[in-house]
């Protein structure tokens, strides 16, 4: 069931608009058009923060997706002075996104939960919201951990250093004996400040600050940052361009989907699919590369469209190597689901209700193995998306069984996507020319990345510049997820549990 959200804006994935004719509303009247839209179905996709010519006034946008609808819904509110009232006590999913703008804004969720920093900015308005002095450091992984209480409760930390070529992440378990009571992660050794580097563009380097968000998934935010540019442009690309850009997308989900699937297998110690699925992985990443001569995509998508285009030649070698990892899949991934001893290991660990995955915002494989059917390529398309139909995977465990069989159901549809597009290409160029964009607009992009929905946000100033650039990476809607997962399952579960979501350090702390 769904609701008209007649207080914001609405919009549609991917098309730019006038930034006046975004509605700024009293805060009271902000608040509840995002409670109301949420009690209706809709999810918040964004919120942030942007600061304006006065000193003492930032102002907040939400983008509100409503899926059933296939329409964005956009509004804004001023907050004057240094506080306002939290919604997270009635609107869970905003949690992060609070903290996030305390972090940025020095803007303090007043009734909070639990206000901690996000990414640990060293800035003073970071220093202001969590009443630090200036000589008191602000470090990821420093400072207070939820804790239970009782003589038997012992706590268990992991990380930041993990025993692997991992990216650094820290989790606080407190535990009964092996049983997990409750699981806190903190986040933020990755920061980079892109969001802050990206204003002022696009320059030469912003495409490759896109890429390089979350490397595993270079094609999505590559090709939402790309939309960005073409919207604000009005630029139309090719139906040949967008047919590539879909087969790179399948493709780096592919790789993705076959290499969690081998992992999954190795956390519950069976080999055989393990090491099959570490070498096919490669066979997908190497027609990536075949594309573009990056196995990881980069340089493939470019404002305009593509960087690289396909002859007969390269797309009959393309099918050639699809048809034989397809053989190879099939026979590596239905090992798992023939093998008693690996359900037993997978079914209901780490369940996650479907009505915990919509009070959190979840996205992605994580939330249709919820049975919740969120996927951007039918509920908000774009590009070939729009004329192509990929039907969401969806199944009703929310365990670790479920996310594992969600990606496997993926990677079959991503396959005969694959086969169909490259075996009817059609005519035109590969680029096109953009140009410069339009200035005091908005624009906000979703796509399915392999991990769900990855969204890109571009305000531009009256030159036509980046004055305020927002990406939301599926990983920071999802963390919290993992984190539920863990409760009253085995502290040795916890591989098995995190792998199954593999969630994105970098894309989270950005």
């Amino acid at each position: 069931m769904t609701q008209n959200n007649y207080s914001f804006a609405k919009l549609t994935n991917g098309r730019a608009v006038r930034l006046d004719t975004i509605p700024t509303i009293a805060f009271d009247g902000f608040r509840q058009a995002i409670l109301d839209g949420v009690a209706y179905g809709q999810r918040v996709s964004a919120m942030f923060g942007d600061s304006t010519s006065q000193s003492d006034v930032t102002l907040l946008y939400v983008v509100m997706a409503d899926d059933e609808q296939n329409q964005l819904y956009v509004g804004r509110t001023q907050i004057e002075g240094d506080q306002f009232p939290s919604l997270t006590p009635d609107c869970p999913q905003v949690h992060l996104f609070e903290r996030e703008i305390a972090e940025q804004f020095g803007l303090k969720p007043i009734g909070h939960p639990w206000f901690k920093p996000v990414r640990y900015h060293h800035s003073k308005t970071s220093r202001d919201a969590w009443n630090r002095p200036s000589n008191q450091p602000i470090l990821p992984g420093v400072g207070d951990f939820f804790q239970v209480g009782g003589d038997e409760v012992h706590e268990v930390a992991v990380g930041p250093v993990h025993a692997g070529i991992i990216e650094p992440g820290h989790f606080r378990f407190q535990c009964y004996g092996e049983q997990v009571f409750h699981l806190e992660i903190a986040l933020g050794f990755q920061h980079r400040g892109v969001e802050q580097a990206l204003i002022g563009g696009p320059n030469n380097r912003s495409i490759h600050y896109s890429e390089t968000l979350a490397g595993d998934t270079t094609i999505a935010h590559a090709t939402g940052y790309c939309q960005v540019l073409e919207a604000l442009a009005h630029c139309q690309k090719t139906a040949r361009a967008q047919m590539l850009r879909g087969v790179a997308l399948e493709l780096e989900r592919l790789a993705n989907h076959v290499g969690d699937l081998g992992a999954i297998s190795g956390d519950v110690g069976f080999l055989p699919t393990a090491s099959y699925c570490g070498r096919i992985r490669g066979d997908y990443l190497n027609m990536t590369a075949l594309l573009c001569g990056s196995r990881f995509g980069r340089g493939m998508i470019r404002p305009g469209g593509v960087g690289f285009d396909i002859d007969d030649n390269r797309a009959s070698e393309l099918l050639r190597r699809l048809d034989k990892a397809e053989k190879d899949t099939t026979v590596a991934i239905k090992l798992l689901w023939d093998t008693p001893s690996v359900m037993a290991r997978l079914e209901n660990t780490g369940t996650l209700p479907k009505s915990i995955a919509i009070e959190l915002g979840i996205v992605g494989p994580a939330a249709r193995a919820s049975d919740l059917p969120r996927d951007i390529r039918q509920d908000q398309p774009s590009g070939i998306f729009r004329f192509s139909h990929i039907p969401a995977s969806t199944c009703d465990t929310g365990d670790a069984f479920g996310r594992a069989f969600v990606r496997w159901l993926e990677i079959q549809h991503s396959i005969q996507f694959i086969r169909e597009q490259i075996g009817a290409i059609p005519a035109g160029s590969p680029l096109v020319k953009v140009g410069s964009l339009a200035a005091e607009s908005f624009v906000a992009t979703l796509n399915e990345g392999w991990r769900g929905e990855v969204c890109h946000i571009a305000i531009t100033n009256q030159q036509g510049n980046f004055a305020r650039y927002k990406i939301v990476d599926p990983s920071f809607h999802n963390w919290a997820a993992l984190a539920y997962a863990l409760r009253n399952q085995e502290i040795s579960d916890f591989p098995l549990c995190n792998k199954s979501f593999n969630l994105s350090y970098c894309g989270h702390d950005l």
